[in-house]
């Protein structure tokens, strides 16, 4: 997927959401437990109910490598729907993937190849080598870690060297010398609130992933304060809030109200930046 299409998307359907799947055995509806595929039933219920609010759905590989075969096969079948039934969507591996070169390469052919995503989420810790792999697909993404929203993203993220270049800043930086608007994406946490406005004068261009709004309380109107851009620019996730809304056999219904509420703040947001 282009950038072009990307925001023709945005502004189609007045929301710049991505739904996570972060689909937990564990938590689903116990009446889809009989069935023989129950992640599968569970996210297909979810992206029915939701397509029509979002741009973007983020399936969580730990949740689907965590029951083994099963889970990869579910993920698969999702992703094959979402290809399927609703091609506009731009899809997000978040596999925090990461290694050297010839490894990087078989992650890249497993996603891009295979699988068939439009993005990958990559750690940037082993350097441009590691990374390169990825860029080498025409129409796919890398989205980078860069700031992340967890409690000890303070323990590097923010160490400075002697110039006072933050590490995350760096690692932006850097990276940008690897690839451009169009194929590279960042990684920020929508709990680093003022902190937007410091990757912005880093990545003034770069569309952003934004984990953390929802039930980990991040501020969407603190995020496109100091995010948004000309084009939007922002990829803003919820995953608990929205496909845990209900635990009952209204949770399809449940999502798809709690999604809405979300897009409808992101229409009106979309609107006073003179976005659509």
């Amino acid at each position: 997927m282009t950038r072009q299409e990307l925001f023709g998307n945005i502004r189609r359907k007045r929301s710049f959401l991505c739904v996570g799947l972060d689909t937990d055995i564990k938590k689903i509806p116990a009446h889809l437990l009989s069935g023989p595929d129950p992640i599968f039933a569970f996210n297909k219920a979810i992206i029915d109910a939701t397509a029509d609010l979002c741009i973007a759905y983020k399936p969580n590989l730990a949740f689907y490598e965590s029951i083994g075969t099963d889970g990869w096969t579910a993920f698969e079948k999702t992703v094959r729907y979402i290809k399927e039934k609703y091609p506009d969507q731009f899809v997000i591996a978040d596999a925090k993937r990461g290694d050297i070169g010839n490894t990087s390469q078989m992650y890249a052919r497993t996603f891009f190849e295979h699988i068939g995503v439009d993005a990958v989420t990559v750690a940037p810790y082993m350097g441009e080598d590691s990374v390169k792999p990825f860029l080498g697909y025409e129409g796919k993404w890398v989205i980078l870690l860069a700031l992340t929203s967890n409690k000890g993203s303070a323990d590097f993220q923010f160490t400075e060297d002697k110039g006072g270049e933050k590490l995350f800043e760096k690692v932006i930086r850097v990276s940008q010398t690897w690839a451009g608007d169009d194929s590279m994406m960042y990684v920020v946490g929508a709990t680093q609130g003022e902190r937007f406005a410091d990757i912005r004068r880093v990545a003034p261009a770069s569309f952003l992933l934004v984990p953390g709004v929802g039930a980990q309380g991040g501020s969407l109107a603190e995020v496109a304060r100091y995010g948004m851009t000309a084009d939007c620019g922002l990829i803003v996730n919820s995953s608990r809030a929205i496909i845990y809304a209900s635990a009952g056999e209204d949770f399809a219904e449940a999502a798809a109200r709690s999604a809405k509420t979300v897009q409808a703040e992101m229409e009106s947001i979309l609107l006073d930046h003179n976005i659509i």
